[in-house]
């Protein structure tokens, strides 16, 4: 059947009622299906479980001595974990518009909040759909325009948690408001099983479980959590202690950006002490131990209906998290920290032995092509990911690739700035607005041993990141990295010339258009308004 696409059905979902009850074909079929004959067959179906700003090395598969993340554990026993996989960029909504378009942001211009994919442009969704599958979409947006929904989506729903908006995955934030501080610690929420992340994953389990074998599905399903404000639900919030936290990357480093100790001023951060950003990380970590127990129920509900036989799941994230590294919490639209740009990624396919480590550098967009050689669906357009298929069958991945991330504003672009935004989000968006050189345009290269950052306007930067992970000894410009920062330079050079300005899909004619003007009415013109 189709629905008619408001801005109400796309944040509110498919119906409230829907929820609750067993979803059949027809409930889900919010657009029309394609008419491609197809059956699952050898095609498996696609999860892309994604939460939101989930640093690589929160998980204890990654190496964190703290974390209780026994699911994610779970898959990369049974997949294959990638152990350095960067985002293309810092921020929710760019990040995931060069996850399915498989483009960087250079050659898109997906900078900001609001410019998001539009019909026109090739997206995975759109691609699985033609190629015969049906696509959900259940959690928060922040990456297909309205008009996009209807082309690239079967079903779509954003549930609220129980009792707050539409739309509204962190209740209290937005009107939050902070005397002191804006460290964006909040009291713990309720019940586990009352948040929107909760509701997300019921839809998801509602498709798990349906009956219909003839078409396979992919499922995205991008939870809130471990997202600022830090704050989960109570039995989660209560599982770290601060005085459990190993130290913290501090503040006040020389060789950083000017953001850093702007942020720590406009947040009020700078009055706060080491114990203050300790209960910060504690917090954040509760976040993603909830994530993870979200994601075994995920995984119990495969297992239950025999769907892990034929499902393929992965997880990844759009960007990490400062949780108090640095003296700073949030993100920040121009950071290219590690620990913004260096994301979990896991995949398990059905029937392949899992139980592979991939110590290559791979990207976020790497999905994209990744799903559709699953799926065995052609790209519609140009992209630049590579497929993990290879690593995930037990195959070396590519020892010389590097990664590459972009970030940031300039003021020649002011319509990719934040809309205003109230609560704890507030400040954000207001610094950028009235210091936008703290938001400039950067970008950064990444190999398995060396970050560079390339910053125009401001603070440009070098490490070595075997022997200083942490990113805390700026070399840039010393005679010892003269050679490897050269090198970074020309391949960040090359990058920008060979992904920049990809060309649309589409041809005109060089002709000069023939035009044949109207042919006039030969009537005189009358003296009053014709009657109507």
């Amino acid at each position: 059947m189709n629905v008619p696409l408001t801005r109400r059905r796309i944040m509110g979902g498919i119906g409230a009622g829907m929820l609750s009850g067993v979803l059949s074909h027809a409930d889900l079929a919010q657009a029309a299906p394609l008419a491609i004959p197809s059956s699952a067959g050898s095609r498996p179906n696609l999860i892309l479980f994604f939460p939101d700003e989930l640093r690589a090395d929160a998980l204890a598969c990654y190496g964190n001595p703290v974390t209780r993340t026994p699911n994610f554990d779970r898959l990369a026993r049974g997949g294959t974990m990638f152990r350095n996989a960067h985002v293309q960029y810092p921020v929710c909504a760019a990040s995931r518009c060069s996850m399915l378009t498989g483009l960087p942001t250079s050659a898109t211009g997906h900078r900001g909040f609001s410019y998001l994919i539009q019909p026109n442009e090739p997206n995975l969704f759109a691609m699985l759909r033609q190629s015969g599958y049906d696509t959900f979409f259940f959690g928060k947006n922040d990456v297909l325009a309205p008009e996009t929904f209807a082309t690239s989506l079967t079903a779509w729903a954003d549930p609220p948690a129980p009792g707050a908006a539409s739309g509204d995955h962190a209740p209290g934030a937005r009107a939050g408001v902070n005397n002191g501080p804006v460290t964006m610690l909040l009291p713990p929420m309720g019940d586990r099983r009352e948040t929107s992340d909760y509701g997300i994953i019921q839809r998801a389990i509602q498709v798990i479980e349906r009956k219909e074998s003839d078409r396979p599905f992919c499922l995205f399903l991008p939870i809130f959590q471990p997202h600022p404000p830090y704050r989960a639900p109570a039995d989660f919030a209560a599982m770290y202690k601060p005085e459990d936290i190993p130290a913290l990357i501090p503040p006040g480093l020389s060789g950083k950006p000017a953001y850093h100790e702007a942020i720590r001023r406009a947040y009020g951060l700078d009055k706060a002490g080491p114990e203050v950003f300790v209960r910060v990380r504690a917090a954040y970590y509760g976040q993603v131990s909830y994530a993870d127990w979200l994601l075994g129920e995920l995984l119990d509900a495969l297992e239950r209906t025999g769907r892990d036989k034929d499902t393929a799941v992965f997880v990844g994230s759009d960007h990490g998290d400062y949780a108090g590294d640095y003296g700073l919490v949030e993100k920040w639209h121009g950071g290219l920290e590690s620990c913004l740009t260096h994301v979990p990624l896991i995949g398990r396919v059905p029937g392949v032995a899992g139980g592979h480590v991939a110590d290559d550098m791979v990207e976020l967009f790497d999905i994209m092509p990744s799903f559709l050689s699953l799926a065995g669906a052609r790209s519609g357009g140009t992209q630049f990911g590579r497929s993990l298929l290879p690593q995930i069958h037990g195959g070396a991945g590519d020892p010389n690739r590097a990664a590459f991330t972009e970030a940031g504003i300039n003021t020649y672009e002011p319509q990719a700035f934040d809309t205003p935004s109230g609560g704890l989000y507030r400040m954000k968006s207001q610094l950028a607005a009235q210091e936008p050189v703290l938001v400039s345009r950067a970008a950064s290269v990444r190999t398995q041993r060396h970050t560079y950052i390339h910053r125009p306007q401001g603070q440009s930067e070098f490490y070595d990141r075997i022997a200083d992970p942490g990113e805390t000894r700026n070399l840039i410009g010393t005679k010892a990295v003269a050679k490897d920062q050269a090198a970074m330079q020309q391949r960040l050079l090359n990058w920008y010339i060979n992904t920049s300005g990809v060309p649309q899909d589409t041809r005109n004619s060089r002709d000069v258009p023939n035009f044949t003007p109207p042919q006039a009415p030969k009537t005189e013109a009358p003296d009053r308004i014709l009657d109507l």
